[in-house]
């Protein structure tokens, strides 16, 4: 479903927890992620996926479950179409959203989501998983270069706690049964240019990128992921997560710069980040750059000056 024109109405950013959004530019309503229905104690709104009942569009950042689950439900209720990679439309497909409302994309693709907003597609990288899950947001992680696909995938079955799900709370097991939509290797990250008459803005659910493509945008604002052990142009980090942050605000020179998937959306599993050494990691590489600490759904004005 086509959304309305978004004309020079106001440019609103709620943060729903993890890395979803929902983006509102006047009447046009884009959410960014869809996973809403939190672990029970986990920070976040007083808000569950079933309450959503105004979308236009889905912009999914990857298919795993702490981004796309919800997703289907939303796009039922709401006619709502879902962007994304193409394991996300085939298991989005497999949930019952109808094919007019699914849209492929790989990058390289620019979108008009209505007569005044535009978004453009590019490749990404995901974090690397088969390395350090969680580590600390000024942690130095080094090595782990040169591996083969297939070396990374045996690093990954033998790091806990990927070795399964024995010791897991039964609440815990019970929310990774029903949000696990089975999608295959990193679920396709893509990153998302949105264009629109106030600014434009840059979405990221995953810390990794592509240099070569990432120093070309330069966005008014940036969502920069906040979590795991980045990946820069497909070898893991030889640093920090907020070495990594920092240096993708060198590359983008966005005013702004809002984290996302930084919460401790899985308590007991999860290490929400440490915002102090991001903030002064980027001071030291991007003084121009503002980093802005959301809260949950606050309605933050995107494009008003500071």
């Amino acid at each position: 479903m086509a959304g309305n024109d978004g004309g020079t109405a106001e440019t609103t950013l709620d943060w729903y927890g993890c890395a979803t959004f929902r983006l509102t530019i006047g009447e046009l309503v884009v959410f960014l992620d869809a996973y809403i229905d939190r672990f029970p104690g986990a920070p976040g709104p007083d808000v569950r996926t079933d309450d959503i009942d105004r979308a236009d569009w889905i912009v999914i950042g990857h298919s795993h479950f702490d981004h796309l689950w919800g997703a289907e439900r939303i796009a039922r209720r709401t006619g709502a179409t879902i962007i994304g990679s193409h394991e996300t439309i085939r298991i989005m497909e497999r949930e019952g959203v109808p094919d007019d409302q699914l849209l492929p994309v790989s990058g390289g693709e620019r979108i008009r989501l209505s007569a005044d907003v535009t978004v453009a597609v590019y490749p990404s990288l995901h974090s690397s998983v088969w390395t350090h899950q969680f580590p600390a947001s000024d942690e130095a992680c080094l090595g782990d270069l040169w591996l083969t696909y297939q070396e990374r995938q045996v690093r990954q079955a033998e790091r806990p706690p990927a070795t399964g799900l024995a010791g897991l709370s039964a609440q815990m097991l019970a929310h990774f049964q029903r949000s696990n939509q089975h999608p295959r290797g990193d679920g396709g990250a893509l990153v998302y240019l949105f264009e629109t008459s106030q600014g434009s803005l840059l979405f990221q659910d995953t810390s990794g990128h592509w240099s070569g493509i990432l120093r070309n945008l330069h966005p008014d604002v940036a969502i920069l992921a906040a979590t795991g052990r980045p990946t820069l142009d497909g070898e893991p980090i030889q640093g920090s997560l907020a070495d990594f942050i920092a240096l993708q605000a060198q590359l983008l020179h966005p005013a702004r710069v809002i984290l996302s998937h930084h919460d401790d959306f899985l308590p007991g599993r999860t290490i929400p980040a440490d915002i102090g050494p991001i903030r002064a990691a980027l001071a030291r590489a991007a003084p121009r750059t503002e980093l802005i600490e959301l809260t949950y759904t606050s309605g933050y004005p995107l494009f008003a000056e500071s």
